[in-house]
């Protein structure tokens, strides 16, 4: 699952540390600094002695913290006054009180546009990550024998590149974060190509398109705004689903790609190109491997079946992850499951490392 490193307040602290980063700092004591975040949003709420306090929701794309301003605090009036989805700076002791991450003595104050270019982009390690998954899309598509499916996949990046940058794998559950879907797809891909090797008789070219678009509907349905970390709902997404939008997607690029000067060959090619276009249709309608959810049709293909699985797989192995690194210890090595996980889940055996002396001959 990746180790789950201690993270120390040393000259190798983050100065504006990512939500994330500072649970950890915060997980052996107090912690003093600045946090850069955007107001997703705000609500005024009633006390219980009858006053007022202002409950905001601050997040930078990879994780989120409730920040409550009290009606007597000398912020309030400018939190009050901040507009939606405005970018801001906590400086203050960040601890872990009766309600989660929480500063005292705590100022505010908006980001400059530096600062915001910087928060959009993301923590250093999540942008590194960003890149790295991008570029592996990219190579593996260009691997891709089939010039059909090649073509349909290089127009998909090049058209659809920067949105498909900004959106999630879900509203919740696993990857629910700005490039989620970048980097649950390029996981995908690499899974997809390796099991191409235990397996032969698949169509490597085949399932690897169909991992890049069996959540290219999410671009409508789960997709955050170019310029912050709030995810809009659609009618488009609300009204047909992401199986759906990437039907149509497909059917789309197919239609353009097949008007292109380099289709005037491809009458001849076998598979032939109507055969192909069904099949990767048939990837994005049967992912979801259930009536129950979502699919309309069943997993009917080698590839299809290879795909629903990978795809099962990541989705679960991230939800893993975010146990790991944020539920609570309900006992020992035991930690509370987190949704849609059907059970709690337990701390996973360390790898042997084999000494000198017990080391295998060569």
């Amino acid at each position: 699952m990746g180790d789950l490193a201690t993270m120390e307040t040393t000259d190798s602290t983050p100065q504006n540390p990512s939500i994330t980063e500072l649970r950890g700092l915060c997980a052996s004591g107090p912690w003093s600094g600045e946090v850069h975040a955007q107001v997703e949003g705000s609500q005024i709420k009633p006390t219980k002695s009858g006053g007022s306090f202002l409950e905001m929701k601050l997040s930078d794309g990879g994780d989120h913290l409730v920040l409550r301003v009290w009606g007597d605090s000398p912020h309030f009036a400018l939190a009050q006054s901040l507009p939606a989805h405005s970018y801001i700076a906590v400086s203050g002791e960040w601890a872990v009180g009766g309600f989660g991450l929480e500063p005292r003595n705590w100022s505010l104050r908006p980001l400059n546009a530096l600062e915001q270019e910087a928060l959009l982009d993301g923590p250093s390690d999540l942008r590194e990550k960003h890149a790295r998954d991008a570029a592996d899309i990219h190579q593996l598509v260009s691997e891709v024998a089939d010039p059909r499916l090649r073509g349909l996949g290089e127009m998909f990046l090049q058209e659809f590149g920067d949105r498909f940058k900004r959106t999630a794998a879900a509203r919740e559950y696993h990857h629910a974060r700005r490039g989620g879907l970048v980097e649950h797809v390029a996981q995908m891909m690499r899974s997809a190509a390796a099991l191409c090797t235990v397996y032969s008789s698949a169509n490597r070219d085949l399932l690897l398109i169909g991992v890049l678009f069996h959540d290219s509907g999410k671009l409508w349905e789960n997709c955050y705004s170019s310029e912050g970390f709030n995810m809009p709902y659609s009618e488009h997404g609300e009204m047909l689903g992401h199986i759906t939008l990437g039907i149509e997607l497909v059917n789309k690029l197919w239609r353009k790609l097949l008007e292109s000067e380099a289709a005037a060959d491809w009458g001849t090619l076998e598979p032939p190109n109507e055969s192909v276009r069904l099949h990767l249709l048939h990837l994005i309608a049967s992912h979801h491997g259930e009536y129950q959810f979502g699919s309309p049709i069943l997993p009917k293909t080698p590839e299809a079946i290879l795909l629903h699985h990978v795809d099962n797989i990541d989705a679960k192995w991230e939800m893993l992850t975010k146990a790991y690194a944020t539920s609570p210890f309900l006992g020992k090595n035991i930690q509370e499951r987190v949704r849609p996980l059907p059970t709690n889940v337990v701390v996973p055996l360390t790898k042997f490392a084999p000494t000198v002396e017990e080391s295998p001959p060569a």
